[in-house]
C-alpha cells in the first residue's frame, strides 16, 4: 500500500493560549495530507472537481497522542483505505519531525458527490488513482 508523506511547519496561527496546536488544525492537516497525496499521483482535486464529481466530508475521526507546537515540524503520512466501495477512506498519521513521535492518527471518509449533488460511486478516473496506492 502507497503511503505519502508530506511536511508542514506548525505556524503561530495553528496554536492555542496554551501554545500547543488546536485540535481542529488537524483536520486542516489532513486535508493537506489528502491533497498532496493525490497530486503526487496526477490528479489534483480541482481536476476531480473538473470532472463533476466532488468529494465532501461523510465521517472524521482523531486520536491524539501528543501536542505539536509552534515552528514544530511534522510529517503528516496518508494512505487510502483500499477496502471502502462506496466512497473514499484515507487514514492519517502525524509526526513529529523525526518521523518516529505520533502525534496524532486518524480518517476522513468522502462521498463521491455528483454536480447535482446525488451520491455516486467513485468514478473510472478515481478508481485508476486509487489502484496506484496498493
Amino acid at each position: 500500500m502507497l503511503t505519502h508523506r508530506t511536511t508542514y511547519r506548525v505556524i503561530y496561527g495553528d496554536t492555542d493560549n496554551m501554545g500547543q496546536v488546536y485540535y481542529g488544525n488537524y483536520f486542516r492537516w489532513f486535508e493537506i495530507g489528502r491533497s498532496e497525496m493525490f497530486r503526487s499521483l496526477g490528479l489534483s482535486y480541482k481536476s476531480v472537481e473538473d470532472n463533476g464529481i466532488f468529494l465532501p466530508v461523510s465521517e472524521t475521526h482523531c486520536k491524539y497522542s501528543t501536542p505539536a507546537k509552534y515552528d514544530d515540524i511534522i510529517v503528516i503520512e496518508t494512505s487510502l483505505d483500499t477496502t471502502v466501495k462506496g466512497g473514499i477512506k484515507f487514514n492519517y498519521s502525524v509526526y513529529a519531525e523525526d518521523g518516529e513521535k505520533l502525534l496524532a492518527k486518524g480518517y476522513t471518509k468522502h462521498a463521491c458527490v455528483n454536480k447535482a449533488g446525488k451520491v455516486v460511486r467513485p468514478p473510472e478516473f478515481i478508481k485508476e488513482v486509487i489502484a496506484k496506492t496498493i
